[in-house]
Parts: C-alpha cells; structure tokens; sequence
C-alpha cells in the first residue's frame, strides 16, 4: 500500500468508530498499529533512497568539478571555477577547451614528398620500352623508355645483373646460354628486376590485346560477378504475380494480395587456363614480340573461347533450367519456319518477343535491342534498316523499320558453326525487359590473371594464364531464334 492508502484506511477506522459511539476494538486497533508500522517502513525507505539520491548526486558533482579542474590544468586555462559553477558538463567544457586551443594555435600543413625509387624508374622505363619496341601504343612512357626501346633482351639481362652487384665483366664475357641459366637462378628473388620487368610487361600487353579483340558476344550477353565457384541457385528472386488495384467503395475494405516470387535460373564458375614459357632460344633470339606477342594470343584466345560458347549456345540449343531446350515451341522464342533476315521475318521476330509474358503471367513491355546475325547479311539490313520505303513496293509503301532502333550484331561464329547447314539468326531484347544469356566473372574481373611459376624440368621462365568466367541462360523470353537458312 502507498502512504496515502495507509492515511485513508486508518482514517476510516477512526471514523467508524466514532460513528458507532464507540472507541476502536481491539481488531481495529491491531489493524490500525500494523498500518503504521507499514507508514513508518516507508517514510525510513523514502529517507534512505534520499541519503543514497543526496549521496551519488555530491559524487557526481565531485567528479564533474575534478575533471573540469584536470581540464584546466592540462590545456592552461583559468576558468574552471566559473565553469563549475555555471553547472557546465564535462563535455561541454572539453569542447570549449578546444575551441580555445584552436583558436590560439595555427594550423600545422603538413607535407609528405614521395619520392620514387631509382630501381622502380628503371623497371618502368624498362617495361614502357620494350613495349614501345614491341610496337604497342604507350599513352605517357615512363622517363627514360625512349632510351630503352633499342635495348636487346641480352643488354637489359646484363644491365639488371649489374645493378643487382654482379660483375659487369664477367656478365659480358657470358655466351647468351649461360646468361639465361643466370637469369633463370633469380626465380624465387623478389627484387630481381628482370623477372620483374617481364611480369609488368606481360601484364600490360595482356590488357592491352584483350580489350582489342573484336568479340561481339559482349553487346548482347549481360556481365556478372559470383563471389566464389559454388553451384548455387542465383538468390536473386524475381518478384511479381501481384493482383490487379481493386475499386475501395466507401467504408468498404481494402483486400490483402500477396505477391508470387520465384528463383533465378543457377549460376556457377569455372576455371579456364594455359601455361606458356619464355624459352632459351626466344631469349638467344632477342624474340622481343614474345613478352607481347604470345601473352596477347593466350588473353585474345580466352576471350575467344567465351564468343565461342555465347554463340555454341545460340547455335545448339541446349536444355536450360526447366529442362526444355532454349528455343521451344512452349517458349514461344522460335519461329517455326527459317527464312533469311527479310522485313517480314524480322517484323514477325519482333511481334513473337512483344507477345510474351512474365513468369506470373503477365504481359512484359519487350525492347527489341539486337539482331544476331551471321556473316553475309550486312548489305541486305543496310537496306532494311535504311530504306524510307519497302524495297521493290509499286506504291512507296512506308517502310516501318526504317531507322528502327535495333544493333546489328554479326559474328563469323556463327558461319563456322553451320558450315553448308542452315544458319540462324536471332533477336535480343534489352536486358531491363527480359535477360537472356549472362556471363559471370568471379568478383567481377574479366580481365586474365598471369602469374610467373617454375615448372619442373623446364629451363627458364614459365608462366601461368588464367580466366574465371560462367555462363547462363537467365530468361529465354528476352531470345527469339529464325531458324536461317543456307548462305
């Protein structure tokens, strides 16, 4: 009970008492001295968290009036008396302090000069030179790469070791043989130069011919990145199947929907990979076009490769996620006759992908992007596409692909792959419509990774060049196939 509860009860007994013209009973009176017992426990209780509220509320205040004096102190300022009277918290006084330290001192600039070392010039120059010797386009050759682009590989072996402390002498009383052996010794040293400058050489021309292979599959595909090589179903869930908006009467009730989800087609990585060396002879040879030339067929070859399997796609139809091959009749993404890109089969492609719909049913806003097209078909689209009338129309009929907003994307993969068959051809759709076929990278790096390593029983250099890449069909409904005909 409250002490209000208590005065109110023993208030009552009183007055019943007195109403009955009587004093209290000795039930009343027992009662009545058990709620003052209860009265007095909690005025004691009250009294005590007063001495404990009194008591932490002077250490705290103690300690305030300490740190502030500590403050004061340290930083050389006289106004803490003030301050602790004022009531000022610590932090607020922390903060004036350093308004007033900043105040009073100028601001310090500090510069840091970087400075180069003399063996990291020497390698970039080395490497811009050989590249430029090499007939590779350098951008800002390093100081000194004029220079160095008439060195042989032999002289810049020579000029490496020499910095390195071998004798020059000796160096050059070397037959070319013996130098290689020298040169190959210096493997597993991480500040040998030579080696090093092969590295960044190779490197360099490997992304500069990778980004220069005339591949096509990159304008249709669409690019992702995967984590690791995991199987795993793409996490991504497509969301929709959401009910149409429903008329609310007045007062009436607004009816729950639920939309329908469903997972991604699967993705996965693999490893794709080739070795190759520097050999003696190449190196006795002063084969310069080696630290370019053969790195550069290794990169062009891997990007090859995913043209190669874009297109295998395309050409040989394979089963996809729901175990019904790529172009299906239940797809709706074929068209049952082949015929050659004319303006009637590319209008009925463009009508076939305008026409399908979502997972849940309903109807998707198809942007034609691309028509995938083999070789020999590129004057008769010029036509076409840039025709204002129907090419041999008595009427001057309106030509309704005049300028219309499709890619012509043609690749001789897809003339290999039909030899005296049939070809195909096919249109895509933009990827914010439907995605169609998707090439993963593993953590987005589509570049080669070129790591030097020592191959057992090889004499010399050797390196490792590798591409992790996936590829997946994500939405047959962004795909339409023509079956084509011979060529």
């Amino acid at each position: 009970m409250t002490r209000t509860e208590i005065l109110a009860r023993q208030n009552a007994l009183i007055e019943a008492a007195r109403a009955a013209g009587r004093a209290m009973n000795s039930e009343e009176l027992k009662e009545f001295d058990e709620l003052q017992k209860a009265f007095e426990a909690i005025e004691a209780a009250e009294a005590a968290d007063h001495t404990e509220d009194t008591q932490r509320a002077v250490a705290a205040e103690r300690e305030r009036a300490s740190e502030i004096n500590d403050l004061a102190r340290e930083w050389g300022m006289d106004d803490a008396k003030k301050a602790i009277e004022d009531g000022t918290t610590v932090d607020q006084y922390r903060a004036h302090v350093l308004e007033a330290v900043k105040a009073s001192r100028k601001p310090v600039t500090a510069s840091a000069t970087v400075t180069t070392d003399e063996a990291d010039k020497f390698r970039a120059a080395a490497t811009d030179g050989l590249m430029m010797r090499a007939g590779m386009n350098v951008a800002t050759p390093a100081a000194g790469a004029q220079e160095m682009r008439a060195t042989s590989l032999r002289d810049l072996a020579i000029e490496c070791l020499s910095r390195e402390g071998k004798s020059v002498n000796d160096l050059l009383r070397m037959d070319s043989t013996d130098l290689y052996t020298e040169l190959s010794r210096q493997f597993y040293n991480p500040t040998a130069a030579f080696p090093a400058i092969m590295d960044t050489t190779i490197r360099k021309s490997i992304v500069d011919l990778y980004n220069k292979v005339p591949t096509t599959f990159q304008e249709f595909t669409t690019k992702g990145s995967l984590p690791d090589f995991k199987a795993s179903a793409d996490h991504e869930y497509v969301i929709g199947g959401v009910g149409d908006f429903l008329l609310v009467p007045e007062n009436g009730e607004i009816k729950a929907d639920k939309p329908s989800t469903e997972l991604l087609p699967e993705r996965k990585l693999d490893t794709y990979a080739r070795q190759f060396s520097m050999t003696r002879q190449a190196f006795v040879n002063d084969d310069i076009g080696f630290l370019t030339r053969v790195p550069g067929l290794y990169a062009a070859s891997a990007k090859k490769t995913i043209d190669k399997q874009v297109y295998g796609i395309l050409f040989n139809n394979p089963a996809i996620f729901d175990g019904k091959t790529l172009f299906h009749a239940d797809h709706k993404n074929v068209i049952a006759s082949g015929t050659a890109p004319t303006q009637q089969a590319i209008q009925a492609a463009i009508l076939q992908m305008q026409k399908q719909t979502d997972q849940f049913g309903d109807p998707i806003y198809m942007t034609p992007k691309a028509l995938i097209v083999p070789m020999g078909y590129e004057f008769d689209l010029a036509v076409i596409f840039g025709s204002t009338q129907v090419t041999g129309s008595a009427n001057n009929d309106v030509n309704p692909l005049y300028n219309y907003p499709l890619t012509i994307v043609q690749s001789p993969v897809l003339n290999a792959l039909a030899g005296a068959n049939a070809c195909p051809w096919f249109l895509v759709a933009d990827e914010t419509s439907a995605r169609g076929i998707q090439v993963d990278y593993l953590n987005g790096n589509e570049v080669p990774t070129v790591r030097r390593m020592e191959a057992p029983g090889t004499l010399g250099f050797t390196w490792d060049i590798w591409l992790d890449w996936g590829i997946s069909v994500r939405d047959f409904r962004g795909l339409v196939k023509n079956p084509g005909t011979t060529l």
